[in-house]
């Protein structure tokens, strides 16, 4: 019987969960929804939240002016999200002892410039110091004739550096391109085929290809659009222009995939997640705030990791905040078209992550906070008002000396409630009383039952 019992109790749970992540999903998307409204032709959009994924669904046209609607299949470039796992195969060839963060890039180029000073772990922090041949927005006469990789190596790390090795930071595609050939040098295979080894087939990234050849199914077509015009179909850059600096297609729901394992540690040892998710020094002592291949941030008091995409007529992006398994991912087939989507998302799950403020029983906040300052302004305080514990703390020589302070300010002018929280199970609000020639800031606790249990006036 405790067998059926836990076995009921399971299903119940999963189906709860199911529920809520349900509702969750259609929250997120009615985000999306609106997001496109304002302009746009077609979206993949992922959201993972609590190691889940709650949202997986394609939004909008695969092509503009066309009726094949985006689905969870359709496949988008998704550019400099390349990068990572561009990174993460030279850190499982590492594992593998076949290669060393380390060793120069003269092991395999000697003929490039200071070949013997920069290191695969330079290129993949971007402080090579390699100029980088694709700083604009947009694709120019050069990328539209064909280049060997080589050819293109030879042109923009054969002449003079933008700075010294490991000085400062600077963006450089050169460089992964770089990485790319280097890795294809030490497996003896194409970069591709070793990208699917390690990573798609082993993840279940079914959908994600490597520089797929025209007509390739289930391809979305990239658009562009200038000065608030209509989007414009657009042709992407010629061959050899990307390769491992930003060459892969693939969907949301595989790049949430992608995000999972990695927060997961089902793909790298954690030695190389941490390569991959730490900043570089550089000799300088200044932090980039870049690991290998991923954007270490801040989103509202969070630590982030991620990367933005763009190629011609495709944007990308795909966050993860670790401390919440939580992850993010759009692609757009509109070279603006993700905007502040993914910011949106993510406070949508930032919401979620937060305990829930009680239920307190009586007046609102201002109405409280007006009420007792005031009786603190006349040295009066209703003590029945209080906890046991704060009736004790505020003694007739703090109830006196708040009077002496208070009570010339008159009353507030305004009484503006900043933002409320929980701690302990209780109700945390933060409030700002306006005067005439000063602002003062209210933080009160308020137990569910109304007793307030902390009332403290500061500098506002």
């Amino acid at each position: 019987m405790r067998c059926a019992a836990a076995f009921v109790l399971a299903v119940l749970a999963s189906a709860a969960l199911a529920a809520q992540d349900a509702a969750g999903g259609e929250r997120f998307a009615r985000i999306v929804e609106a997001q496109l409204a304002r302009g746009g032709v077609g979206l993949s959009v992922a959201v993972v939240q609590d190691g889940r994924l709650v949202l997986a669904r394609g939004f909008g046209r695969s092509a503009c002016g066309g009726d094949e609607a985006v689905t969870t299949r359709t496949r988008f470039a998704i550019g400099s999200v390349t990068k990572q796992f561009t990174c993460a195969c030279v850190l499982l060839l590492v594992e593998d002892g076949k290669l060393a963060l380390e060793d120069k890039v003269a092991t395999w180029y000697p003929e490039l410039t200071r070949a013997a000073d920069i290191s695969v772990l330079d290129l993949m922090h971007h402080v090579s110091g390699y100029p980088d041949y694709y700083p604009l927005d947009y694709v120019d006469a050069r990328m539209r004739t064909p280049i060997s990789p080589d050819e293109l190596l030879r042109r923009y790390a054969g002449g003079p550096l933008d700075f010294e090795p490991g000085s400062r930071w600077s963006y450089s595609n050169t460089g992964y391109v770089l990485l790319g050939r280097i890795l294809e040098k030490v497996t003896g295979r194409p970069f591709a085929s070793v990208l699917s080894e390690r990573i798609l087939e082993p993840l279940g990234m079914t959908d994600t290809v490597y520089l797929p050849e025209p007509g390739t199914e289930r391809l979305a077509r990239g658009h562009v659009r200038f000065a608030l015009g209509d989007p414009e179909p657009c042709t992407p850059e010629a061959a050899g222009w990307i390769e491992a600096a930003g060459g892969m297609w693939s969907t949301a729901t595989d790049l949430a995939k992608w995000n999972l394992a990695l927060l997961e540690g089902r793909l790298l040892s954690p030695a190389s997640f941490a390569v991959l998710s730490s900043p570089r020094t550089c000799s300088t002592g200044r932090s980039t705030n870049y690991g290998g291949g991923l954007a270490i941030g801040v989103f509202e008091g969070r630590r982030t990791l991620g990367h933005d995409g763009a190629v011609d007529g495709f944007h990308a992006t795909s966050l993860a905040i670790p401390a919440l398994s939580a992850a993010v991912v759009v692609l757009a087939n509109l070279g603006d078209g993700v905007g502040e989507l993914p910011r949106e998302l993510l406070r949508g799950l930032l919401v979620d992550s937060v305990p829930q403020v009680p239920v307190v029983r009586g007046a609102s906040v201002a109405e409280t906070v007006a009420a007792v300052f005031a009786r603190l302004q006349r040295g009066e305080p209703d003590r029945a008002a209080f906890t046991p514990d704060f009736d004790a703390y505020l003694s007739p020589e703090r109830v006196a000396g708040a009077a002496r302070r208070l009570g010339p300010l008159g009353a507030p002018r305004a009484v503006e409630l900043l933002r409320t929280a929980e701690r302990g199970g209780m109700e945390v609000s933060t409030t700002r009383l306006r005067f005439a020639d000063r602002a003062l800031r209210v933080v009160m606790y308020r137990r569910p039952d109304g007793a307030i249990a902390q009332f403290f006036v500061d500098a506002g």
